[in-house]
């Protein structure tokens, strides 16, 4: 006989405890790195930068990699993109940046999923769970999409997050990609033209940056406003 979800037992206190420990110490790892890398500055972009430009015609792809994994531990992304631009040029540093971006969020979300889904579904329960999972069936691409818009939002947090609420991996890859792509011009342009602020390369970044802040900012306060809908439609 079958048994509806919602009827399975809820964990109890002691494993409760267990999956709150598993994600408080998972966050609290995520706040360490967040520190060391971002307010710490213990990684260091130049001497990254020497390295890379060491490896010559491979300069490209250990770029992307490297750069990844520094994002997937917070190093700014407007930073590693900057950089980009500088090492290889306007047109080759967006594809450099691009790729290094949908890495990023190809790590830190399986990073998320396998250390924080678990315990995640357990504490929110069945119900809540499936309606989740629904939510993600019908716009989790839009969702990764959204999200690469909206101005102050680490990218590698959100995808952490994504992971750990289980968003499949292809629609990361797929929407950190199509999200990315204004955001990777804006800083890979500038780092191009660090050079010369005055360049045209420089103010048309400049103009896409504002525009992608605008319609982020406008996608955060709709996105606000529905899921404010949908939880009183719940409650009702």
């Amino acid at each position: 006989m079958d048994h509806n979800d919602d009827d399975a037992p809820a964990p109890g206190p002691a494993s409760r405890r267990g999956h709150i420990v598993r994600l408080g110490v998972f966050v609290a790892f995520l706040l360490l790195m967040f520190y060391l890398v971002a307010i710490a500055r213990v990684v260091h972009v130049e001497e990254l930068r020497r390295v890379v430009s060491a490896t010559g015609p491979a300069a490209p792809l250990t770029y992307v990699v490297a750069s990844a994994v520094l994002g997937a531990v917070f190093v700014p992304g407007s930073i590693l993109a900057a950089a980009s631009g500088l090492l290889f040029g306007p047109l080759l540093g967006i594809f450099v940046t691009l790729g290094a971006t949908v890495g990023t969020a190809i790590v830190a979300s399986l990073i998320g999923r396998r250390a924080g889904r678990d315990s995640a579904r357990a504490l929110l329960g069945a119900k809540r769970t499936d309606r989740i999972d629904a939510l993600i069936e019908r716009r989790g691409l839009w969702a990764v999409v959204g999200q690469r818009f909206v101005p102050g939002v680490s990218d590698a947090l959100a995808s952490y997050a994504f992971g750990a609420f289980g968003v499949p991996l292809w629609q990361m890859v797929i929407g950190s990609f199509v999200g990315s792509v204004p955001r990777a011009f804006v800083y890979t342009a500038l780092g191009a033209s660090i050079g010369n602020r005055s360049s045209p390369l420089a103010y048309a970044a400049i103009a896409v940056w504002c525009v992608t802040a605008i319609v982020g900012a406008f996608a955060a306060r709709r996105g606000f406003q529905r899921w404010r809908a949908s939880r009183k439609a719940g409650d009702g």
